[in-house]
């Protein structure tokens, strides 16, 4: 026994010098990791209801949520130091953040992990898709399209956010980020080139371009699984789905996230090389789900045959969580591969890259005013796939996911050093601003209430407004003028202030039911090594991002640790909303974004000088005042949608059961639509979280049905309607625009859905069509 005991204690020892041995060797070749971070990742789902709700972004009431085109998502980074510091950054698709919002995400994580995250160490920026649902910001000028707050839109996003923070909270692991610069130039052009130009032309003679064409990104290595995640910040607009779609979109950030981590995905499964992928186009999410094809036509029509459509039946709640392609309950044990593309200086930045056409004549639209015949309403920007909005979107997406990926593959920078942050609240309505005489010295100014002026009203390229505002409108007119009067009139020394924008809503100073404008605003700079990402509620126009990235830069070379490699990344739309930030001179012009720039010529100005002492006393590890506390406005909140009442189906019709189904022995090809439609129920009922409204599924075998596609995929569309807008009846209809990518085989269309009985009670359900060959 003694041998035995002895032996086993040898080998145990064997076995210790060899791991030894092992690590010193490898530590020889370079290839253990000196990792002086913690990195961990999270995403959940944030999508709102599908039905009912004003989409948030355009402003325009008739743009009511139908269905979804793909979901949206939370996805978070955390970086900490072992034994100190750290940051949180959370991109929404979402079209900006909101300070309810924020409030009470930091709330939830104070519960469960005390101090850990606050205010000052969480970051929470919005991508600005404008196909999302509204109602989640507490001011009242942002919610009046919205039929005032929505509380399903707002607790969607605050579960999500949560839940995304605690996944990156427990996949913190010791690990290395690395960073990478890159242009990208045929995804933006600037909407409002006549602002821009009235900036100096010293100034303009710096740049090559009117837009911000660089992409900055952050690679996330885990020590033990490898590459883990990507953010990067690039400045487009969200505006390549237009004004009147319908359907809950990401929209071209939100369409590039989808594509890199479908990207990732299937390369780490070895299924392709990663040059190859990005050759082929969009990836196809679900890499390993291939059927056997057989070459023998017949038979495939034979067994499609046997599977007709049944009537709809009860599901459990959780069966399409459970069906879902990508769903929770089916994560395997390393963590998935989150990508975000974050927003920038997108203020005067449009997708819609060939330019502003008059929709009745074709020609380009007024250069200074962006009018048809002195009119905006005809006025609208086009996207690379015009007159396709989802063929915009696609491309718009995949030139982001194509540089993303390029960025990723070669970036090489290690980030390294401390990890801080500084944040503060100022009241931006009055705020003193020092700024410089043309002949020396400085004068005092100030910030001012929160005014719109009449271009607002005008809205822009993206999206034009209605009536007879135009943009350029330094005037204004009487009539608009004794509208405005009803609800609140400037007093001269707002006017003045405001000046030269004429006030078309006193914003700032309407405070009945209660604030229509944010007054207090955070401003939050975020460092990670040589990176410096400053949080701002806002968006920042080109030149405005520049002067304010440059200034913060220039203090944090030339003070304390000086590192002339820094990478200052501004975060546009974070923790709170306060619209437009244009330069002095840009304000002068008042294009859409001069007028609304809410605190007046100055606000730029202010950012600057703030921002300034954020940076000074991070370098210098001084604290910073928190300043006054933003209101929370919870309590407050208004709505006036309407509840769902009831569901109901004709007589003899279950829920899910297949109202147009696809026609008998039918063969579809590549790139053709199959289009199915069921009786169904208000998404609202539901909203489906991490789980799937549509699913299409593959046949393996004779008898096994497994997932394929759902409604996170950019090939499916879940589309919502009912007959009347008063009707209890509804129908659901998925369309699914086959990918050159998908397996030939046999397939079938699923819905899933909620329907509420008249006594409140809600019941799942599931329904499928036909089984159909695609060769």
């Amino acid at each position: 026994m003694e041998f035995f005991y002895s032996l086993r204690v040898k080998r145990q020892y064997a076995s210790i010098w060899f791991w030894v041995f092992l690590v010193l060797l490898l530590s020889s070749r370079g290839l253990s990791s000196d990792s002086n971070y913690l990195i961990g990742l999270g995403s959940y789902d944030i999508t709102g209801p599908a039905a009912d709700v004003n989409m948030m972004g355009y402003a325009n009431m008739e743009q009511i949520a139908s269905g979804i085109h793909f979901r949206l998502r939370a996805r978070t980074f955390i970086v900490a130091e072992p034994q100190g510091n750290r940051v949180v950054f959370v991109n929404l698709d979402a079209c900006m953040a909101s300070q309810i919002v924020k409030i009470k995400v930091i709330e939830r994580l104070k519960a469960r992990y005390g101090d850990l995250y606050t205010e000052k160490n969480v970051a929470i920026s919005g991508i600005h898709t404008h196909a999302g649902p509204g109602g989640y910001l507490q001011y009242v000028v942002y919610i009046v399209t919205s039929l005032g707050f929505v509380r399903q839109s707002f607790d969607a996003l605050v579960d999500g956010i949560e839940k995304s923070v605690i996944q990156a909270h427990e996949n913190l692991r010791p690990g290395s980020i690395f960073v990478n610069k890159g242009e990208l130039l045929d995804a933006s052009i600037s909407r409002s080139p006549s602002a821009y130009l009235n900036n100096p032309a010293s100034e303009r003679g710096k740049y090559k371009y009117n837009v911000d064409k660089e992409m900055t990104l952050l690679k996330f290595v885990d020590d033990q699984w490898g590459p883990v995640g990507s953010f990067n910040w690039f400045a487009t607009h969200g505006t390549s789905m237009s004004r009147t779609n319908s359907l809950i979109s990401g929209d071209n950030k939100g369409a590039a996230a989808r594509f890199m981590e479908d990207w990732f995905e299937q390369s780490n499964a070895g299924h392709s090389s990663a040059d190859e992928l990005v050759s082929e186009g969009i990836p196809r999410r679900v890499s390993d789900i291939i059927s056997d094809f057989r070459n023998n036509h017949h038979e495939l029509l034979e067994l499609a045959a046997s599977f007709q459509s049944p009537p709809g039946k009860a599901a459990t709640k959780i069966l399409s969580v459970a069906r879902r392609v990508r769903g929770i309950l089916r994560e395997a044990e390393k963590p998935g591969f989150v990508s975000a593309f974050c927003q920038s200086n997108c203020g005067d930045v449009s997708p819609n890259v060939l330019g502003a056409f008059c929709i009745d004549s074709g020609l380009p639209c007024d250069f200074n005013h962006s009018t048809c015949g002195g009119k905006n309403e005809m006025c609208y920007g086009r996207g690379p796939g015009y007159p396709d909005e989802f063929e915009s979107t696609r491309i718009i997406g995949e030139r982001q996911f194509r540089k993303a990926v390029d960025l990723f593959n070669k970036a090489s920078e290690k980030l390294e050093g401390k990890i801080d942050y500084r944040h503060s609240y100022l009241d931006f309505s009055q705020l003193e601003v020092a700024i410089p005489k043309q002949n020396g010295g400085s004068e005092t100014v100030k910030t001012c209430p929160a005014a719109m002026g009449f271009a607002f009203a005008a809205g822009t390229t993206d999206g034009p407004g209605a009536f007879d505002f135009t943009q350029g409108d330094d005037k204004g007119n009487p009539f608009w003028r004794l509208v405005r009067d009803l609800l609140k009139k400037p007093d001269k020394e707002q006017i003045n202030c405001q000046y030269p924008k004429p006030i078309l809503l006193d914003t700032g100073e309407m405070k009945q039911p209660y604030d229509w404008a944010p007054s207090i605003l955070p401003i939050q700079i975020l460092q990670v090594g040589q990176l410096v990402i400053l949080s701002v509620p806002g968006e920042f126009t080109t030149m405005a991002g520049r002067r304010l990235r440059d200034a913060v830069k220039t203090v944090v070379t030339t003070t304390g640790e000086s590192n002339s490699n820094v990478h200052v990344v501004l975060a546009g739309l974070t923790n709170s909303y306060s619209q437009y930030v244009t330069t002095f001179e840009e304000y002068q012009v008042q294009r859409y974004e001069g007028a609304s720039t809410l605190y007046g010529p100055h606000t730029l100005s202010a950012y600057i000088q703030e921002f300034k002492k954020l940076a000074s006393a991070l370098l210098s590890g001084q604290p910073v005042e928190s300043g006054p506390q933003p209101p929370d406005l919870l309590d407050k909140q208004i709505s006036f949608l309407t509840p769902v009442v009831m569901d109901s189906t004709p007589i003899g019709v279950n829920f899910g059961d297949c109202k147009s189904d696809v026609p008998q022995n039918t063969t579809f090809r590549r790139g053709e639509m199959v289009t199915v439609s069921f009786w169904s129920a208000c998404p609202r009922n539901d909203l489906m979280t991490e789980g799937t409204f549509a699913l299409v599924e593959i046949l393996h075998g004779t008898d096994t049905w497994a997932p394929a596609y759902d409604d996170d995929d950019f090939c499916l569309r879940f589309k919502w309607s009912r007959p009347s807008k008063l009707s209890a009846r509804s129908m659901a209809t998925i369309e699914w625009r086959i990918p050159d990518t998908a397996s030939l085989g046999v397939y079938r269309i699923r819905h899933f859905g909620a329907a509420k009985s008249f006594l409140g009670s809600t019941r799942h359900f599931t329904g499928s069509s036909s089984a159909f060959v695609v060769a």
